[in-house]
């Protein structure tokens, strides 16, 4: 898929998981049994933000990722709904 467009609106799977670790966290999805590892506290906060955010933008914003590294969050997100960890926003 590559980079997600920090306009869009994203929420976690609800078939998946998550259980923080101490290098991040475990997201496994129940539907197709695939187990991701997150391994930047970040990305698990950018990720468990996502529902309650206006976008992609405002989720790396509110977990503190700085504007020179969105386009890297961005890239990495796109192999999470790769993955079926995160979907797009149906509402």
């Amino acid at each position: 898929m590559g980079a997600l467009p920090l306009t869009g609106r994203y929420e976690l799977d609800p078939d998946v998981g998550l259980r923080d670790e101490q290098f991040g966290a475990l997201a496994y999805h129940y539907g197709n049994r695939r187990l991701t590892f997150l391994t930047d506290r970040r990305l698990v906060d950018t990720v468990r933000g996502l529902r309650d955010s206006t976008d992609l933008a405002a989720a790396l914003s509110c977990a503190a990722v700085p504007s020179d590294q969105r386009p890297a969050f961005a890239l990495a997100l796109g192999r999470l709904a790769d993955a079926g960890v995160i979907r797009e926003r149906r509402d």
